[in-house]
């Protein structure tokens, strides 16, 4: 019996270390699920260029009396105007007139008198456009401004001129030195008109050595703001601008309205643009500008 038993308890225990000594075989590992790749990152669009501003040039010629207004709005337009080039060319009316019969570059002109205008436009008749020119743009002109014409002293006033009277009182006796422009200038043509309005003949005074000339408005100022005569008529726009002492202004009988015609020409190369500028000399800040010194828009 004991000896059976012994043998049941050898076979446990060889079964136990036979159970023991087994190793569990690994779990097969699964294969682990895909990834999708990691697409890169895109690149962020390059931010667009703003399209390069279109440049475009206003040729204006414009009356000399003009100048400082005309400067302090051409640095208003082009600022708020990116692109647009204003290009000025200042002198005498007359003088203008001559250069754009020769085909200089003209997109917008503005004239001190209608006359020059007048015989660059084809729709005046044969007494103000003799030689049948054709350079107003129909439809663009316009009476912009209206002037004043002023008798003008220097500082201090020397000779007591005090109004066109008294001038013309100095005239007769013949003891001043009177500036005024020539025959081809709007304002040498006002005063041509009062001075045959008092009824003073223009070649006796030159006989008499009392009459100095001046190409274009701004040399008659010249002569008077450096004492050089006794006294000019100039607009008083330019007297404002050069700081003399106006003694007097002409009165409609006297020389008529100063009015300032502007216009876009047929042969501009940039019609539209001119046309734009126009109409903003029109508008409230350009008049502001022009009023500050003594212009007033056309009646």
């Amino acid at each position: 019996m004991k000896k059976n038993l012994a043998l049941l308890l050898a076979l446990v225990m060889l079964f136990a270390l036979a159970a023991c000594g087994r190793t569990a075989a690994p779990a097969a590992s699964q294969p682990e699920a895909e990834k999708p790749a990691e697409q890169p990152a895109e690149a962020p669009a390059p931010a667009e260029e703003p399209a390069p501003v279109k440049e475009v040039e206003i040729i204006v010629f414009a009356a000399a009396s003009m100048t400082e207004t005309l400067t302090e709005i051409k640095a208003l337009y082009e600022a708020a105007n990116p692109g647009v080039i204003i290009t000025y060319n200042f002198d005498s009316s007359g003088t203008l007139k001559t250069q754009i019969q020769e085909n200089a570059d003209c997109d917008l002109f503005i004239s001190a008198a209608p006359k020059q205008m007048n015989a660059l436009d084809a729709s005046c008749d044969s007494e103000k456009n003799p030689d049948g020119l054709d350079y107003v743009l129909q439809g663009s002109r316009v009476n912009l401004l209206e002037n004043k014409v002023a008798l003008v002293v220097p500082e201090g006033n020397p000779k007591g001129i005090e109004s066109f009277d008294s001038l013309v009182e100095h005239l007769k006796a013949g003891d001043i030195l009177f500036a005024m422009g020539n025959s081809d200038v709007p304002v040498g043509q006002y005063t041509q008109k009062i001075l045959a309005y008092y009824e003073l003949s223009e070649d006796d005074l030159v006989a008499k050595k009392i009459i100095t000339y001046g190409s274009n408005v701004k040399d008659v100022t010249t002569q008077v703001e450096h004492a050089s005569v006794d006294c000019g008529v100039v607009y008083a726009t330019d007297a404002f601008s050069a700081g003399l002492t106006i003694v007097d202004t002409a009165t409609k009988d006297m020389c008529g309205q100063v009015i300032y015609p502007a216009a876009v020409l047929n042969v501009s190369k940039n019609p539209e643009a001119a046309q734009a500028f126009l109409d903003y000399l029109q508008g409230p800040e350009a008049t502001a500008v022009f009023e500050s010194v003594g212009f007033s828009p056309a009646s």
